[in-house]
């Protein structure tokens, strides 16, 4: 990740939370009263975000010690008590919300991604996250996604080239659309192009993509798509992709399943921290 771009988002989350300081915590508590405590694991999750927990803390006192007793990517049963912290109470419960929020929401997205993997851990298909999340924070749910034990999709419009059904409708066809983007583009960009009949898989091969999302189709026409495509490019399928429809696409032979689900709609984990 990005440390200049990650302080930034933290300083700036707690700058929304904080404000000018948190009032009652200042009334009840002086400034040389510490505390410790935990964090509690209120259900089974795959643990993501730990560092960043910690660099919240680290941006308001540098008397706050906090210690993991896993690492992210780590399975965590419910019940576990999988971190200890202390240091002065008034920071402690100032970066409290912030510094949850974003562990949990990133636990919550591993977990989910974890789901999804096991789901195809008996094929060779990959699990990999959308351009669907949410926005300020494609950093951290991407990393979280990668603990979860998923891929990437391209991080952005200037990553790799999709051509989609305006583009092919705008010029004049799928041959014409991969060709003036094969103009403009270095050849090492990737160029993926979104497809939704089996006559469009064989155009889409013809030109010599790298990537063919098959959109729209049924399993019928997927597995019929996947032949076509015959390993001359990956085979993808994309789009708010259930965990009950994980398996079968990953056993008619598709290389990749892109689910928006996995950021975009996705529980956060339920996590507390308990001070004493």
């Amino acid at each position: 990740m990005n440390n200049l771009a990650v302080e930034e988002l933290l300083r700036q989350a707690l700058k929304e939370d904080i404000g000018v300081g948190d009032i009652t915590s200042q009334a009840i508590f002086t400034e040389d009263h510490y505390s410790e405590g935990y964090l509690l694991a209120r259900e089974d999750m795959v643990l993501a975000g730990k560092d960043i927990f910690s660099r919240v803390y680290s941006l308001l006192s540098r008397n706050i010690k906090i210690a993991f007793r896993y690492n992210d990517g780590a399975q965590i049963p419910a019940g576990e008590k999988f971190a200890i912290i202390e240091g002065p109470i008034r920071s402690l419960l100032s970066g409290e919300r912030v510094a949850l929020n974003f562990l949990q929401r990133m636990s919550g997205i591993a977990t989910e991604t974890r789901r999804f993997v096991e789901a195809v851990s008996d094929t060779g298909a990959l699990i990999a996250d959308t351009r669907r999340t949410t926005p300020g924070l494609r950093m951290l749910e991407r990393y979280a996604v990668k603990m979860g034990g998923g891929k990437s999709h391209r991080y952005g419009l200037d990553y790799m080239a999709l051509i989609k059904d305006y583009h092919i409708q705008a010029a004049g066809g799928i041959a014409p659309a991969v060709e003036k983007v094969r103009q403009q583009l270095s050849p090492f960009v990737k160029i993926e192009i979104e497809v939704e009949s089996l006559e469009q898989v064989r155009e889409a091969v013809a030109g010599g993509v790298d990537v063919i999302a098959l959109e729209n189709m049924s399993i019928t026409m997927i597995e019929e798509a996947v032949e076509i495509i015959d390993n001359q490019a990956l085979a993808e399928v994309s789009g708010n992709i259930t965990i009950e429809q994980v398996p079968e696409l990953a056993a008619v032979g598709v290389d990749i399943i892109s689910s928006g689900l996995i950021t975009q709609s996705v529980k956060a984990a339920d996590i507390s921290m308990r001070l004493q």
